[in-house]
């Protein structure tokens, strides 16, 4: 359990679901020593920390928010689902040296140096009342990426539904263009009309339960590991999307619109009286 700005949790971890829903943003600490005499002039040990932090009184951001946050707290309905997609990028690294295998007294040892084999992009979707987690990786990170891949998803598991959100950030090529971009017009259109699209305002990821999952396959699944192809890292992180399935783990997110006014008052603009 975390608390951050706002004094809402930001995650709390159950056993059969995940909470999620604090305000803020996730930070990563980067402590180092601090001077000796640090605790004697009551200055804390030198740190970094890299938040996620909205704007003030930011009308655009707000509106934004309170209908992500709307969206999240619909009921769950299967022909009408609300789904959610982010990419992140991940490069590639080769080994420069052939590693050692393990013995009985040493584990694998690897050479400190790799090589870098270019970018790709991790493709995540997630269902946030049914755990659903389906990743994939693309060599590319374009318009036509992103189109590709959600119409599959659309035309697959999705071919039944009429309609539903997705989901996504304000990322340049999160657009209904991409999908003219990439396909027919008939088909182009087809699949903009079975969405209706629900950004996270900028610099709120931490409103994206997309962005979550995709820290938490990051962490699970490829932490100090070299993946230098394509496929291997598609299968990687299959394995990763299959485990978690199984485990049908849903989201509660636990931040409502009546938190954020109250707790996130400082985002939203003051109203001039008369």
């Amino acid at each position: 359990m975390r608390d951050t700005t706002g004094g809402i949790r930001a995650m709390v971890m159950a056993t059969a679901r995940r909470r999620i829903g604090g305000v803020g943003g996730g930070g990563v600490d980067w402590s180092r020593d601090g001077p000796q005499d640090a605790q004697k002039n009551g200055m804390p040990k030198r740190q970094s920390a890299y938040w996620v932090m909205p704007p003030d009184r930011d009308a655009e951001c707000v509106a934004c928010m309170e209908e992500v946050l709307e969206t999240y707290d619909k009921a769950y309905d299967p022909p009408q689902p609300v789904r959610c997609m982010d990419e992140q990028p991940v490069p590639w690294l080769q080994e420069t040296r052939v590693p050692i295998a393990a013995t009985p007294p040493h584990g694998t040892r690897v050479d400190d140096e790799d090589e870098r084999n270019g970018p790709a992009r991790i493709f995540l979707f997630a269902e946030p009342l049914s755990g659903l987690r389906p990743a994939t990786a693309r060599a590319r990170r374009t318009k036509v990426d992103w189109a590709i891949e959600v119409a599959q998803w659309l035309e697959t598991r999705y071919v039944a539904c009429a309609k539903g959100t997705l989901g996504c950030d304000n990322l340049h090529t999160h657009t209904q263009g991409a999908f003219d971009e990439a396909f027919p017009p008939e088909r182009a259109r087809a699949s903009v009309t079975r969405m209706a699209f629900c950004y996270t305002p900028k610099h709120g990821s931490w409103l994206h339960v997309a962005a979550c999952e995709l820290r938490c396959l990051r962490r699970q699944c490829l932490t100090d590991r070299r993946i230098g192809a394509l496929p291997l890292l598609q299968s990687e992180i299959g394995i990763w999307a299959d485990k978690t399935n199984a485990k049908q783990r849903g989201v509660d997110w636990q931040c409502k619109i009546d938190d954020a006014r109250t707790k996130l008052k400082r985002l939203y603009p003051k109203i001039k009286s008369g």
